[in-house]
């Protein structure tokens, strides 16, 4: 009788093993077409004129670090104090998450003037950043000899979210940035990202644009997307099997670990007499 019995415990195993193999199938196939990215032509080799590019230029409400040089290391220290004090930022996520540091720098007004030490206010409004480092330098040249001028953003961010393996705020440090990259820094796509309708928000000179860009087709290095500007957010959508999977797996699961409980629990008690 207990060698029956326990013959009865192993087909319980075999039986939770079974339900939940099932569970698993509750999941549809993913076709390759809407997982494999840049789909084309194939060809073993090909090559494309790249027909937009993108130079970010200051706006308001950037933060900018103007690091200034010249004969006199003195006057230097006056006016490049701002870029020496920094605070904790808890926000902005990188690839490594956690804390990290930034630079206070320059704050641009809603004019687009930065105001510095002894100079005042200088208008930096659409300027990219080679030409507002020529600015700045020339109205330097009254105050010191051969000014140098290097000026960067140290707030250029973009937002990633929905199916990706690290959603997070990612602060980009050479103010260049394309989609493919970003999504790299996220992690990629997760199997149920929607790869070709990912969406692209993007709030520029007081307006706010919605686009689609189709991840498995080539012609996104053609987009005027492709190269990601400054608070863009990107929203990779769920696929209808990650929803459907999802609700049905909510539906079933209660009853299937419900079953298996009160098996396994009488055929143990079967075995125990």
């Amino acid at each position: 009788m207990k060698l029956k019995y326990h013959s009865l415990a192993r087909l319980a195993v075999y039986a939770i093993v079974a339900l939940t193999l099932g569970l698993g199938g509750l999941s549809s196939c993913v076709s390759p077409k809407t997982v494999v990215y840049f789909q084309g032509e194939e060809l073993r080799y090909t090559s494309d004129s790249i027909t937009q590019n993108y130079v970010p230029t200051i706006q308001p409400n950037d933060l900018l670090s103007i690091y200034v040089g010249s004969l006199s290391a003195e006057s230097n220290e006056l006016f490049n104090m701002p870029n020496q004090f920094t605070v904790a930022n808890m926000n902005y996520a990188t690839t490594g998450g956690g804390a990290r540091s930034q630079t206070i720098g320059y704050l641009v007004d809603h004019e687009g003037n930065v105001e510095m030490p002894l100079v005042g206010k200088i208008n930096l409004l659409g300027l990219p950043a080679w030409a507002a480092s020529d600015t700045v330098r020339k109205r330097l040249m009254a105050y010191l000899r051969e000014p140098t001028v290097s000026i960067r953003t140290l707030n250029f961010k973009v937002s990633v979210m929905g199916e990706v393996n690290r959603p997070a705020v990612y602060v980009i440090p050479d103010e260049k940035i394309t989609l493919p990259e970003v999504l790299s820094l996220a992690g990629d796509m997760t199997i149920y990202g929607k790869r070709d309708n990912v969406l692209i928000i993007r709030e520029e000179d007081g307006k706010r644009e919605y686009a689609r860009v189709d991840f498995t087709s080539r012609d996104i290095f053609r987009s005027p997307y492709y190269y990601l500007h400054k608070n863009d957010v990107i929203y990779v959508e769920p696929v209808n099997a990650r929803l459907t999977s999802t609700d049905r797996t909510m539906q079933v699961l209660p009853l299937v670990l419900s079953t298996i409980t009160t098996v396994t629990v009488l055929i143990f008690n079967f075995v125990r007499l």
